[in-house]
């Protein structure tokens, strides 16, 4: 009986047996049946944002999204800064929808049948594939960013009438970047809406605390006079000419205070006039191209730099210490007769005339600069600071108000507008001059009137125009101007036969920007594509080239501005107005030894001036 249990439990356990490997076959050979079926195409269930590519061939889903997906990706975006509207093209702003690397991730399949039979019952959301090239996002956010920016201003600490006058900072407004690059990105397959970008605060980098220090140390400093002794003699430096010297520059989140030297110096001159012998630095007086030195004088006296250094030292003490020595020393000219008289000869290095269309404030500015820069000698080995020459523009510096490009592109009113031109034309002598370049900036966006890549601005506290002379002689700077433009000349020895500016074609060309703006303070201009452009500096010596180097610049794209009616959305465009408007390009003045040059690419795009002015050489 046992043994009867024993046989028909292994039959039953052989017939379970048999029936798990007969359901394990059919799954295999279902399973193998289905991968045969499904091909080699995208596995079945798939969608990408609601478009099914399911069972398509690979061909055939990529041919799909580019015809839904792909094509809702190239339609412009629209965005929203308060009153400006702006059309950001997909393609130029580097985001791309790739259809093809969507597909490969959507194509792989499991050959496990269990998952593959799921993958029939369900649809499986695919994610798509979206290309950033970061480089052109970036350039189109700058697109935008130029038009909403706003600075923030620093505060400040002045001296008026005596009183301590402070203005607090004001935070400025910056375009959310990094929150406008998402929505683009994100909204890239989705039905076209407007997106609105977002404008957030900017902040001062000075904040209360620095400021109120500030304060405290101007009215300590002007509440008192300082004692000065020099060589047993004592002099005192009034409490009005300490508040007339003083002022405060922004540096790396705090005031830092400076004194005018000059203005100290004057105020205790006759107590040590019997001290002191006045020097003077060697110069050239040319006249019809024929050069005369004039002689040096040395001095004797206290340096400027050293008198305000010491004197800072005690600005914040109180009464009772407020006293500092200073010494008498041989002042030599930094320049000698000798140095002027070894040179010999000098010839003229360079010779350059920036123009500029006529304007009262441009005739004071541009001219008070230049009579600055006039009679410079650079030692070898100096470097020249076009912002310490031609100094703050103020109205006791000679400067009045003028236009300026302000945040956007907008035009402002400020001291010194137009000084630009000065800078522009001191930079492309002292570039043809073979001057080592120390700091130039060009404008953020291309003005017409100047040669792209060959041009420089200057602001005051923020960047500066610098280059050093590399040679081993003295070089003499001298300007002369018209009210309509300055030519700055550059004299020495010569060091290379000839010096040459080789212009490169403009190059990832940037489109500019169209923007609807609506605010009363709209002023209309037309756009400019932004570009990168390479310019070349050639030296050479026995006609043969010697060295070479590149001056890299890019230019953002300037937008344009179409003004509307706040209330009538079908209003006509302004026409475009500018208080500044450009004239034809720059006209180097001619060489004393005209050379052939070869055709300048970028020549064409610079009204009035044909490519054999642009591409200047300057020989001995």
């Amino acid at each position: 009986m046992a043994e009867h249990r024993r046989s028909k439990s292994r039959a039953g356990l052989k017939a379970l047996l048999i029936a798990v490997a007969a359901i394990v076959g059919a799954l295999v050979i279902g399973g193998g049946l289905l991968l045969l079926a499904a091909g080699d195409g995208v596995r079945p269930g798939a969608t990408v944002a609601g478009v099914s590519i399911g069972g398509m061939s690979r061909d055939e889903a990529i041919t799909t999204l580019q015809q839904t997906l792909g094509a809702t990706a190239a339609q412009p975006l629209q965005v929203q800064v308060e009153d400006q509207e702006f059309d950001v093209d997909p393609a130029t702003s580097g985001l791309v929808f790739d259809a093809a690397a969507t597909v490969d991730q959507a194509g792989s399949r499991d050959s496990n049948p269990f998952a593959l039979i799921s993958s029939l019952l369900q649809s499986t959301e695919v994610t798509p594939v979206v290309t950033v090239d970061q480089a052109a996002l970036d350039a189109q956010l700058d697109s935008v960013a130029l038009a909403v920016d706003v600075p923030a201003q620093e505060p400040t600490v002045d001296v008026q009438d005596g009183k301590i006058v402070t203005k607090p900072g004001t935070s400025g407004r910056a375009l959310d970047r990094a929150a406008l690059a998402g929505a683009l990105e994100q909204a890239l397959l989705e039905p076209r809406a407007p997106l609105t970008g977002t404008i957030v605060d900017s902040p001062p980098t000075i904040g209360d605390e620095a400021l109120a220090q500030a304060e405290d140390l101007a009215q300590t400093a002007i509440a008192r006079p300082v004692r000065v002794i020099v060589d047993g003699v004592k002099a005192k430096i009034p409490r009005t000419t300490i508040a007339e010297a003083l002022s405060f520059r922004a540096q790396e989140g705090v005031l830092v205070p400076e004194l005018n030297g000059a203005l100290l110096h004057e105020a205790i001159a006759d107590k040590i006039a019997d001290l002191e012998t006045p020097g003077r630095d060697a110069s050239f007086e040319i006249k019809n191209g024929q050069t005369t030195v004039v002689p040096s004088v040395v001095g004797r006296g206290v340096s400027d730099e050293e008198l305000a250094t010491k004197v800072a030292t005690v600005l914040g003490n109180p009464k009772g210490e407020r006293k500092v020595e200073v010494t008498i020393g041989t002042r030599e000219p930094k320049f000698s007769t000798a140095q002027a008289e070894e040179l010999g000869d000098i010839k003229l290095l360079s010779s350059f005339t920036q123009k500029f269309p006529y304007a009262a404030y441009r005739v004071q500015n541009i001219g008070q600069a230049g009579r600055y820069i006039n009679g410079t000698v650079l030692m070898p080995g100096e470097t020249f600071s076009l912002n310490d020459t031609i100094k703050e523009r103020t109205e006791a510096n000679g400067y009045t108000v003028g236009f300026v490009i302000g945040p956007g592109g907008i035009f402002a009113e400020e001291l010194g507008g137009g000084v630009s031109a000065s800078a522009t034309a001191t930079w492309t002598a002292a570039f043809f001059a073979g001057m080592e370049r120390v700091h130039t900036q060009a404008h953020s966006i291309y003005i017409s009137r100047y040669q792209p890549g060959l041009e420089a601005t200057v602001g005051w506290g923020m960047f500066d125009m610098s280059f050093k002379n590399p040679y081993s002689t003295p070089v003499f700077i001298t300007t002369s101007s018209t009210n309509t433009s300055l030519t700055v000349n550059f004299w020495g020895i010569p060091e290379y036969d000839e010096i040459k500016a080789e212009f490169g074609p403009r190059r990832n060309i940037r489109p500019f920007a169209k923007i609807i703006d609506r605010s009363k303070k709209c002023l209309g201009q037309d756009g400019v594509d932004g570009f990168d452009i390479d310019v070349d500096r050639v030296f050479y010596k026995g006609g043969v080239e010697v060295k070479r180097e590149t001056i890299s610049t890019s230019y953002r794209p300037a937008p344009k501005v179409v003004c509307k009616k706040k209330k009538d959305p079908d209003a006509g465009d302004i026409a475009p107005t500018d208080p500044t408007a450009p004239s034809a390009g720059p006209t180097p003045t001619p060489t004393p030894v005209p050379t052939e040059t070869a055709p300048n690419p970028g020549a064409a795009s610079v009204p009035g001036v044909n490519a054999a002015q642009l591409r200047v050489a300057w020989r001995k």
